[in-house]
């Protein structure tokens, strides 16, 4: 998916939680160019080995990588769940 800068800014936690939990990546867009990306964790921890050297691209699956230098999964987790439109709101609390 590709979002404005400006339109980002405004639904920026909508969408960290659309990322973190369907792994969606969201490309920011400036006057129509890709300037940065918004990835889960999991990828990141991908690209980052792509990146030193650690991931061998001629393999594919869990073999790709040595067995000791495997991408591990993220320590962190959240708790919660991604729905769009957010959680209901209580009366009278505005939107």
């Amino acid at each position: 998916m590709e979002k404005p800068v400006t339109e980002a800014r405004k639904e920026f936690a909508d969408l960290v939680n659309r990322v973190a939990y369907t792994g969606e990546r969201v490309a920011l867009t400036r006057r129509g160019k890709v300037m940065a990306a918004l990835v889960s964790a999991e990828d990141l921890e991908l690209l980052e080995s792509l990146r030193a050297g650690r991931l061998d691209l001629t393999q594919s699956g869990p073999a790709a990588a040595p067995p000791a230098e495997r991408p591990q999964p993220s320590p962190l987790r959240i708790a919660a769940e991604y729905r769009p439109g957010g959680p209901p709101r209580p009366p009278g609390f505005g939107r």
